[in-house]
């Protein structure tokens, strides 16, 4: 039999080649990309020997479908990202930066369904078992019976867990560590991990177990490995947060069974993760009500409204560059709303350092932030600080209208309950008032904003604006 010719994959995105390089094209990463083996145990011994298949029942498309039974945690942020709690035979992908609290989070799943009485079991494949018990003791969890193990061979995992009594729910910690008898390579490579991976998923799918594996991150917070295993899971779940704030954000990238987008909000306390039950509240507390370039800006995350302040200043820059710094946004979504606002409003910003912040450690991505960002620079620029009991939200084009934006009537009455009584919106949402109980004032373009802004600005700070421009309308 002639040998296949050899295979080549890259050991930090998966990609595959049929020869070295030294740069991966996918991800751009160099001296990542070695010889894959041939993995001829992995396929199955009938299809081997050229067995011919059974036929399966085709179904039609009509007919009720039953709601998939759920493994609910107790934990009700974790519950709700994962849409409902855990799908029995489902398999998740969890993935962080290191020391983000991803260990802490799962170990408090785990003893809340063993409290529950529910057989759980903890692999963990970088920590001892002793390491393992100090966490749960310092949680005050040690009383949970949670079966723990340290080992990394994925077939000694697979056989204890066959041999004892049923498994609710698994975690492997990580999967990274995790390899396989029959692939002759090292652990955490592509292979390694792809294999390791798939017999999870055969365990789950067979056992009717709910498994989570541990993902590590790359510098740029993508999942580290190979992007097929992505695909193989069903749910794919961040756990985000920065160092330098308590709050901890679980997202859901990927999940068929429930929305995705979704967020659970934590935050970290000397007794591990407590839930925020409302993140809102959260966000804007200790905030600075009276200081130019702030601005609340009403979000959706999944299928929660939100409201986070969005910071900004604006400094004349000695530089022939001006500085653009975003934390928590797209740059390129600040790029073209300080675009649009020099070429349709006249706020000329080429001469100045621009610096976007978000509040509270959170990312968002929505355009319905552009007329809060607006707002704030604007404000920043002026020196004008906008009304304290206003929120904003609403898409800005590139012609400069306020376009409408999704769940307008959530976010007004999100906003409504944490005591605001304004809202600057598209004219569509403007009409998604509750009652009286907030007043929104709809805008069709974005010169409005601005003069409204600068008619309360100081006038030694008095807005540039271009002939014909309109930033003095409204």
């Amino acid at each position: 039999m002639a040998r296949r010719a050899p295979t080549f994959a890259c050991q930090s995105c998966g990609a595959v080649y049929n020869r070295w390089q030294g740069k991966c094209e996918a991800c751009g990463a160099w001296n990542t990309i070695a010889e894959e083996p041939e993995v001829a145990a992995a396929v199955p011994a009938a299809q081997r020997s050229g067995r011919k298949g059974r036929a399966v029942v085709l179904e039609s498309l009509k007919g009720e479908g039953n709601p998939p039974p759920r493994l609910v945690s107790g934990i009700g942020e974790l519950d709700r990202v994962a849409g409902g709690g855990f799908v029995p035979g489902s398999i998740l992908l969890l993935g962080g930066d290191p020391g983000i609290g991803k260990s802490t989070l799962l170990v408090q799943a785990s003893a809340a369904l063993a409290l529950r009485g529910h057989r759980v079991v903890y692999v963990s494949g970088e920590e001892a078992v002793d390491q393992v018990r100090l966490r749960a003791g310092r949680l005050g969890l040690a009383e949970a019976e949670v079966g723990l193990a340290a080992e990394t061979n994925a077939e000694n995992i697979l056989a204890t867990l066959q041999g004892g009594p049923p498994v609710r729910l698994v975690v492997i910690d990580s999967i990274q560590t995790m390899w396989s008898d029959t692939v002759e390579s090292a652990p955490g490579t592509v292979t390694q991990v792809r294999t390791s991976a798939q017999l999870m998923v055969r365990y789950a799918k067979q056992s009717g177990a709910a498994v989570i594996l541990v993902g590590h991150v790359t510098k740029d917070g993508q999942i580290a490995g190979p992007r097929v295993v992505e695909h193989m899971v069903d749910a794919v779940l961040s756990f985000e947060g920065d160092g330098g704030h308590q709050f901890r954000i679980l997202r859901a990238q990927k999940n068929r069974f429930g929305p995705t987008d979704e967020i659970g909000v934590f935050e970290m306390t000397g007794r591990g993760l407590s839930e925020v039950a409302n993140p809102s509240e959260l966000f804007l507390s200790n905030r600075d009500s009276g200081a130019p370039g702030t601005a609340v800006f009403a979000g959706m995350e999944g299928t929660r409204p939100i409201l986070v302040e969005i910071q900004a200043l604006v400094a004349p820059s000695s530089l022939g560059t001006p500085r653009r710094a975003v934390v928590g946004w797209d740059s390129n979504r600040l790029a073209m709303v300080l675009a649009v606002l020099d070429a349709r409003c006249g706020v000329r910003l080429g001469g100045h350092d621009v610096y976007l912040n978000v509040a509270g450690g959170l990312k968002i991505s929505e355009p319905a932030a552009d007329l809060a960002v607006a707002g704030a620079l604007v404000s920043s620029l002026t020196g004008a600080p906008l009304p304290a009991d206003a929120v904003y939200f609403g898409e800005v084009s590139l012609t400069g209208a306020v376009r409408p934006v999704s769940q307008a009537a959530a976010r007004l009455k999100e906003a409504a309950k944490l005591g605001f009584t304004r809202a600057i919106a598209p004219l569509s949402g403007a009409d998604a008032a509750l009652d009286g109980a907030i007043r929104a004032e709809g805008l069709s373009s974005l010169t409005g904003l601005v003069a409204a802004i600068a008619a309360r600005a100081p006038r030694r700070a008095a807005l540039p604006a271009k002939e014909g421009s309109g930033a003095g309308e409204g």
